[in-house]
């Protein structure tokens, strides 16, 4: 027994379903986020050059509370179990972070902000505190429930990977539902009362995405955790593994000194691939409502139009996304034995992210040059631009869903030859995921600005980072002696 694992036998599917299906509240919270925040942020008075700054609290959080809340929830010693207290715990937190955030405006205005005056600080200072609680909740969530879906499946190979692709089924609905929330501009009318005299349209339509994620989130955890019950650690159990020492100080340090090559190389690539994903990540609908749709968030009243119609459209572009990502998900096994190993497939997919993302310059120039030809009435972009764009978005689904898996599947072969296990090689994978992400938020906002604002200079050094990847994979990445499962569920979807 390690780590106060309780040898049962497997769960019922039912149980198991139940409680992957937390994964559709957390990723419709995490599509909203990614659809709607930053172009929100902005709205506030928040410069774009500082808006990727706020996004630092992700791979923050993903670097420090996982791994803690995973480490405690395994000892807890609950009589409600190890799990399902972090569970409620992280439901709750997420459920009053995202009604900060939808009502920063309105509690920004009674507490003193101005109407009038494009920056509101108080509604600022709400939005950061709201956001960051959001992300360290996500973080206290998503892990006891991945290890909650471990703990049902009793250490039964083929009931993990029908948990992880229930948690992951469940992504994609959360996804789905997500962003064609956002990207629906009449939806605050089912919600009257969010349209106040400090929220306009847009902003009444963010508090109505999420108080229905709150419903949504709120429902399947409580049903989560008062129908699928837990057998409490062992007292004793607790007390030996308290005993072991913190595995972010003393395993994640051992592990780094006993890394093999394969696994370097991967870490390299893992970390390339990552600077090359979180500029779009980032800005991706920002990019539709400026540069693709020609709006502004401060300007007039049709340019601010112009800008929330881009956004929606980008938030629609996401949606289509998350659909390609499933079904691609289904073909990645077959497809990566066709072409002779995982590693090309990585490689392959990288080039066609890093055509995806140099095409935004392209569909950029375009967009611009008939704006020009049609003079200063902004109307929306001809539909073989914004088909264009939405291309890319649909395209971009075919890498993300190899993003979402080799990385995580071939961790878990090198650093099972070391004699680690799954959860310390995906502790040490984490790390090549947030670090790169930490570097994008502080850099994107200054390098765009150094260039004359926009997106186009962070989405460039991401096809350039792609290309390289690509070609670390392609060149340097030894296949694996023994293929398995490429599931998505074995990664998350932050």
């Amino acid at each position: 027994m390690e780590n106060g694992d309780i040898i049962q036998s497997p769960s019922p599917l039912r149980k198991i379903i139940t409680v992957a299906s937390i994964a559709a509240g957390i990723q419709f919270g995490w599509a909203l986020q990614l659809s709607l925040l930053t172009p929100y942020v902005q709205t506030l008075g928040v410069p774009h050059t500082w808006a990727a700054f706020i996004w630092l609290c992700g791979p923050i959080s993903g670097l420090l509370v996982q791994p803690i809340v995973g480490y405690n929830s395994d000892r807890c010693t609950s009589r409600f179990g190890r799990r399902r207290p972090f569970i409620a715990a992280g439901a709750t937190f997420v459920s009053i972070a995202v009604f900060l955030i939808g009502f920063a405006k309105d509690i920004g205005h009674h507490a003193g902000d101005s109407l009038e005056r494009p920056t509101k600080p108080r509604a600022v200072a709400i939005f950061v505190v709201g956001f960051w609680i959001l992300d360290v909740a996500n973080n206290m969530l998503q892990g006891p429930c991945r290890a909650l879906l471990a703990d049902l499946s009793a250490n039964d190979h083929k009931k993990m990977r029908t948990a992880n692709g229930w948690f992951s089924f469940f992504m994609a609905v959360g996804n789905v539902l997500g962003y064609a929330a956002g990207s629906y501009s009449h939806l605050y009318k089912i919600f009257p009362w969010t349209r106040t005299k400090a929220c306009d349209v847009y902003c009444a339509n963010l508090k109505s995405c999420f108080t229905i994620d709150i419903i949504i989130l709120l429902l399947v955890t409580v049903t989560a955790v008062t129908t699928v019950k837990e057998d409490p650690i062992a007292k004793q159990v607790q007390e030996e593994d308290t005993k072991a020492p913190s595995p972010f100080v003393g395993e994640i340090v051992s592990a780094f000194k006993t890394l093999k090559k394969p696994m370097w190389i991967l870490l390299l690539v893992t970390c390339l691939n990552w600077i090359a994903w979180f500029p779009f990540l980032l800005f991706d609908t920002d990019w539709m409502g400026t540069e693709v749709y020609g709006g502004k968030v401060k300007g007039t009243a049709h340019e601010q139009k112009i800008y929330g119609d881009g956004v929606r459209a980008g938030a629609l572009g996401l949606m289509i996304n998350s659909m390609v990502l499933g079904l691609t998900s289904l073909a990645l096994e077959p497809v990566g034995r066709l072409i002779g190993g995982v590693k090309n497939l990585w490689g392959i997919v990288n080039f066609i992210l890093c055509a995806c993302l140099a095409s935004t310059v392209l569909i950029t120039k375009i967009a611009e040059a008939w704006r020009q030809h049609n003079g200063p009435n902004l109307v929306h972009p001809p539909l073989n631009v914004k088909g264009s764009a939405l291309a890319v978005f649909g395209l971009l689904g075919i890498p993300l869903a190899v993003t979402f898996s080799i990385p995580f599947a071939l961790a878990s072969i090198y650093c099972s030859s070391a004699g680690g296990g799954q959860g310390l090689s995906l502790g040490v994978l984490n790390m090549s995921i947030v670090i790169p992400q930490m570097l994008v938020s502080v850099i994107s906002g200054p390098l765009d600005a150094a260039f004359g604002g926009g997106n186009l200079p962070a989405f460039v050094l991401g096809s350039i980072a792609a290309a390289i990847s690509a070609l670390l994979a392609l060149l340097a990445l030894p296949n694996p002696p023994k293929q398995i499962s490429l599931s998505p569920g074995m990664g998350g979807g932050h």
